[in-house]
């Protein structure tokens, strides 16, 4: 399987190993950076478009990785973040964002309702409406979101390398968060460098909470996952880290 960043078809949403039998559903919003042509590279330079702003650098290869190791689905976005960011609503300023970070996004400013209405319903509706048949079609899903971050944001140095992310449903969480010690010698860490607070669980809320599907949301280090020895190494680590996880939580359940 060839895993890229960019998706020359420019579909909103890609499906990875459709057929696949484990209850995990794994979840890769900012997979791509791809940016059709009509959208004129949003007025960005070749460098910024490639940046982390405008995708999480080996979140896709690591996803697909795991994929294949959990014999799960995998729902990745097929455009670049700054076109619509998938892990946010419609109502959210940073759907399509004016700034990331430090840059300038010049083709997201001043956009109508019609343009912003556009957007929605050609790049968010087809990843949100695909994810959530999906997901009912999947028996007893575990929602399981793989995203990276970069290591200095802001011109801070960042320490954490995993981040264990969840909202008001930390059962998931909480279990990898026990076992972390068994599985990794990385830094790992609670809602960091993001918690819900930041508007990052979106995706947790819309397609698990309501439904009360386990969830948990991975925040990787991107120089960790550079390479794709380094994006097989993280596979690796995720999976077993994974299944023990929901092991001890059946386990916790039938003790009770």
């Amino acid at each position: 399987m060839t895993i890229s960043g960019t998706n020359s078809a420019g579909r909103p949403v890609q499906v990875i190993n459709a057929e696949a039998k484990s209850p995990f559903v794994l979840v890769c919003e900012h997979a791509s950076n791809h940016m059709p042509a009509k959208y004129g590279g949003l007025g960005l330079n070749a460098v910024d478009r490639i940046s982390h702003v405008a995708w999480d650098p080996g979140a896709m290869p690591v996803a697909t990785r795991l994929a294949q190791r959990l014999d799960a689905r995998l729902i990745a976005g097929g455009l670049s973040r700054l076109i619509y960011d998938c892990n946010r609503p419609p109502s959210a300023p940073d759907a399509m964002p004016e700034q990331s970070e430090r840059i300038h996004v010049p083709g997201n400013q001043d956009l109508s309702d019609a343009m912003r209405a556009q957007r929605v319903a050609q790049v968010y509706a087809p990843f949100r409406d695909t994810l959530a048949r999906i997901i009912a079609a999947t028996s007893d899903a575990v929602i399981v979101t793989i995203h990276s971050f970069t290591p200095i944001y802001m011109g801070e140095a960042r320490c954490t390398e995993i981040g264990i992310l969840h909202d008001t449903d930390s059962r998931l969480a909480d279990a990898m968060l026990d076992l972390a010690p068994a599985h990794s010698n990385l830094r790992v860490v609670r809602n960091d460098p993001y918690g819900p607070e930041h508007g990052v669980t979106h995706t947790l809320r819309e397609h698990a909470l309501p439904r009360g599907h386990l969830n948990v949301m991975i925040e990787i280090r991107n120089d960790l996952i550079a390479t794709e020895a380094e994006q097989e190494q993280m596979a690796d680590l995720l999976a077993p880290w994974l299944e023990a996880a929901l092991a001890k939580m059946h386990l916790s359940e039938v003790r009770v």
